[in-house]
Parts: structure tokens; sequence; C-alpha cells
């Protein structure tokens, strides 16, 4: 979702994770990066760190592949996953589907058969009865089914309910992809370890997100069953997500997993979109329309109450027709940020 306020001095808002600042130890890990000479192209101690860490927080047949952005990682994930007949099942919210400019279409050459869902969640009910035409040539081959974890909508899957998703798709012939932008809310949120809802629920390959979890730049493939892909190195340079200088993206998610940085981040985030939601759903005028489990609070409004708050802070309408809007948390979100939006919101409502 791009910024619609650009004639604007600096200001913080609820528009986005993504415009949060970088934090500290994050930037303390590039400079340290920045010592010396390295060899390119992922032959660093930085990138053999994060190889490690993420083997330690999703298993031992866990592989990385650091990128640019997270369009990148799902975008060379499900091309590494698929053949040139396949096609991808996802949920109509997904940001695949929506938010990646077509690029899995154009670059990778995917069909995808978007799901209708009322809170952005596929079931195995809705995958059972979009996943068809296996074998008949007329038709794109069903070969993936990709989840957000959490979803666009701010929701969650529980392990089972991934689980369950998984296992229709391997009865099927298919493969689980997870978009995992914002998978480290999702973890926060549910109190387990990362591996609990990916690699022990059945998840084939996934994204990794750190932009939006307090990295200035770079997102990561996981590869959670080797089985499962073909190319991802050849895929990754041929798609431009292939970084000379890896050992800065590299060096960014080691600072992110290596203690607790990742979860403490999102468990602040989260807490931040709990304490908005507490704060508005009293308001008059204010209707609450999402159930808020990770970082995002999803509210209708009247419309001139928008206008007028869009003066003052920044924030998306996420649906024009109703009126409702999306506010989203970050792990430098403060609760003075919070409390004086909570507190304009009234004031605006009662105007």
């Amino acid at each position: 979702m791009s910024d619609t306020f650009p004639e604007r001095e600096p200001i913080r808002g609820f528009a986005s994770d993504n415009n949060a600042s970088v934090h500290p130890d994050v930037l303390a890990a590039l400079a340290a990066a920045n010592e010396g000479h390295q060899p390119a192209y992922g032959a660093d101690v930085h990138t053999a760190r994060l190889r490690e860490l993420i083997k330690g927080h999703f298993g031992e047949r866990a592989d990385v592949y650091p990128v640019f952005n997270g369009s990148g990682a799902n975008v060379v994930g499900l091309q590494a996953m698929c053949d040139r007949w396949s096609a991808v099942v996802c949920p109509e919210s997904a940001h695949i589907n929506l938010d990646e400019c077509g690029a899995p279409e154009k670059v990778a050459g995917l069909k995808l058969i978007p799901v209708a869902t009322p809170d952005g969640k596929l079931t195995p009910e809705l995958l059972d009865r979009y996943a068809r035409g296996f074998g008949e040539e007329h038709h794109a081959q069903p070969k993936v089914v990709s989840i957000t974890q959490s979803t666009e909508f701010g929701t969650l899957y529980t392990p089972g309910e991934i689980a369950a998703i998984g296992a229709l798709a391997r009865e099927r012939g298919m493969l689980l992809h997870v978009d995992g932008a914002r998978l480290a809310n999702a973890a926060a949120a549910l109190d387990l370890p990362l591996r609990a809802f990916t690699t022990d629920a059945g998840v084939d390959v996934m994204s990794f997100g750190g932009t939006k979890n307090g990295l200035m730049l770079g997102e990561a493939i996981v590869v959670l069953n080797p089985d499962a892909v073909r190319g991802v190195r050849y895929l990754r340079k041929a798609a431009l997500q292939l970084a000379s200088k890896m050992r800065y993206v590299s060096a960014q998610l080691v600072a992110l997993l290596e203690g607790d940085l990742w979860l403490r981040n999102a468990r602040h985030a989260n807490a931040m979109a709990a304490r908005l939601a507490t704060a508005v759903a009293p308001v008059p005028g204010v209707e609450l329309v999402r159930p808020v489990q990770a970082n995002a609070v999803f509210a209708i409004l009247p419309r001139e109450v928008t206008e007028r708050l869009q003066k003052r802070f920044r924030f998306h309408t996420w649906d024009e027709r109703t009126g409702e809007v999306r506010w989203m948390c970050s792990f430098d979100t403060t609760e003075a940020d919070v409390d004086a939006f909570a507190a304009a919101i009234a004031q605006e409502t009662a105007a």
C-alpha cells in the first residue's frame, strides 16, 4: 500500500509498519558488518550465521535465501515451487493478489486462483472447492496454496488450522506456502515458537519479514522442505533479488533473530494495537469491525471524521465504500502516540 500523503512533513502515524524507523540494534549491526571486506553474494560470515539461526528457529532442514523485499521473496519462493503450468490458490485479499502489481503472473508466470474469505483466512473447505481441474489440460494445475500469517486483515491462523490446510494440500498433491511478512507478530500473539505453526504444521516454503519489524530493508525466503523447490538460487538471481553485498541484508536478519529482538518488537507492536482498540472501542461513532489479533486495527468511521483525522495523522482508508480504515502499529509506536491518536478520534467524532 503506497503512501498517499507525500506532500506532508514527516509525522508519526498509523498508516503502515513500513513507515517505522530502523531499530537501533539493527543500525548497530549494519555498522559492525561494515568493517573490512567480506566475500560477495552470500559467501560472507553474516549469511553463514543467518543460516545457523534459521535452522535453530525452523529445523535442521531449513535453508534461507535473503532478498531485497517481500514481493521478491513471495514471487521467487512460489516460482521455485511451481511448474510453468501451475496455479496458486490464495485468499482474494492476499498481498500476492492485490498488492504486488501482478508480479506473480508477470515475473513468475503463475496463475492465481483468488478465493473470497470474510476474514482473510483460507479453510480446507474453501481449498477443496477451488483446487479443481487436476489433469485437465484446459486448466492451470493447482500446485500451491498460499496463506498469509498474520493475514492482511490482522487475523491469525492457529497451528491446527494451518496443519489442516497443509494436510488437504498434500492429499491433492499440492504444496503449502506462507507469506510471513508479519510472521513475528503472529508468533508473539500466539505465544508460540516460529516453527510451531510453520515447520511443524507442514509448511513447505515461506517468506520471512523483516522490514515491518525493525529492519532497514531485507526479507528472506525460508525453505522448510527442500524437496518442494527447484532452482531457488538461480531464480533469485533471474528475478533481480540477489544482493552482491548480501552481508548487509543478512546482518540485519541476524540482529533480529540472534536474540529476542524479533519477538520484543512484535509484542510491542501488538500491544500498541490492543491499547488503541481498547481506547477507541467505547467512542461513539467508531465501529471496530475485525478482531484485533496482531498489530492491525480496522474500524469504520464517518467519512468526514476520517478526512479531518487524516489531516493530523497518517492512516489509510481500507474500503472507500464502507468507510473502513486501517490503523497499523509498529515496534516504535509509543503509548503517547496511541493515546494522542485515540484522543483525536474522540475529539473528531464529537465535533
